[in-house]
């Protein structure tokens, strides 16, 4: 060890008496870091029992601990002299701390064997227990997950019988609008065959009278008030045949609009009874709570009054 310090001070360039102050200074430290590296490997500590042998790690670590700090007090008194001083004072201590550190680490390992178990023991148990964790977030993460796709399926079965129930109600809304149309064809042609007559009450009118005036001019007078009483007639009878389409083309009307009536009630009923069925659902969902073991979703026993009386 003092050959490795002469070897230090020598390659460091400094003239002899500054050599000799660090030879002096540092020289005693090399011989007991000699020492002890033999005495610190003799100590190994491999159970709990072996008291003195960590006591006697302990006295060596806290020895040398307290070498190691003097060497540092001394290598900055003596850096403090010159650069080049404090370059070989910083190698010969880098050397020694470099001997004594591991040596120290050693000793400190063998004297604090039981905290070192301890702590090894602590972190297995610590992994162990974050294995468990890990093993408890999947399963609970699996029963969310088979949760979500029961509501899932159950807001799909509610939503094909909400969109049944609007075909349904779309049908019998083309029903109505149907019943309508052929109401108002059959008013088109009622009104078709009373133009018809009319025409035709027209044109036999008309024909009488040329056969009239033809037969008989002499009875012009005679012929022409009959005449007048026929056309009173047909016009009495065309307004009477105006008047009966009339009514009956009202009559159709207010049956369609009667029928688009209790179609309109009827949908916003079942409107209504989707959405109270909706609200009745939130309510019994509200009521349930979750198994802390199996994390099934369930009405407690003192609740199911509460839900059976949603449910009426």
């Amino acid at each position: 060890m003092s050959n490795k310090l002469a070897v230090i001070v020598q390659k460091s360039g400094l003239d002899k008496p500054k050599a000799q102050v660090l030879l002096d200074n540092f020289s005693d430290y090399f011989q007991i870091a000699s020492e002890w590296e033999k005495k610190a490997k003799a100590i190994i500590v491999t159970d709990a029992s072996q008291t003195a042998e960590m006591q006697m790690a302990r006295a060596g670590r806290l020895f040398l601990r307290e070498k190691r700090i003097h060497i540092e007090r001394t290598r900055k008194q003596l850096k403090e002299q010159a650069l080049r001083e404090g370059k070989a004072i910083d190698g010969i201590a880098n050397v020694l701390k470099a001997l004594i550190v591991p040596i120290e680490e050693h000793l400190e390992k063998q004297e604090k064997f039981v905290e070192i178990r301890a702590a090894e023991e602590a972190e297995q148990a610590r992994l162990e227990a974050e294995r468990k964790a890990e093993l408890e977030r999947k399963a609970k993460e699996e029963a969310e997950r088979k949760e979500r796709e029961r509501i899932r399926l159950e807001n799909e079965r509610l939503k094909k019988e909400a969109e049944a129930r609007e075909r349904k109600i779309q049908a019998e809304r083309k029903k109505a609008e149907a019943a309508r149309k052929a109401a108002e064809e059959k008013a088109r042609i009622e009104r078709e065959k009373i133009e018809a007559e009319k025409r035709a009450i027209e044109e036999r009118a008309r024909r009488e009278k040329l056969e009239a005036e033809n037969a008989a001019r002499i009875e012009k007078g005679k012929q022409e008030k009959r005449l007048a009483e026929q056309r009173a007639a047909a016009e009495a009878e065309k307004q009477a045949i105006e008047e009966r389409a009339r009514k009956e083309k009202a009559e159709a009307e207010r049956r369609a609009k009667l029928e688009k009536e209790k179609q309109e009630k009827l949908l916003a009923k079942q409107k209504a009874a989707a959405e109270a069925e909706r609200k009745w659902r939130e309510k019994l969902e509200a009521q349930k709570v979750t198994c802390p073991y199996c994390r099934k979703r369930f009405i407690p026993m003192e609740r199911q009054g509460v839900s059976g009386a949603i449910s009426r």
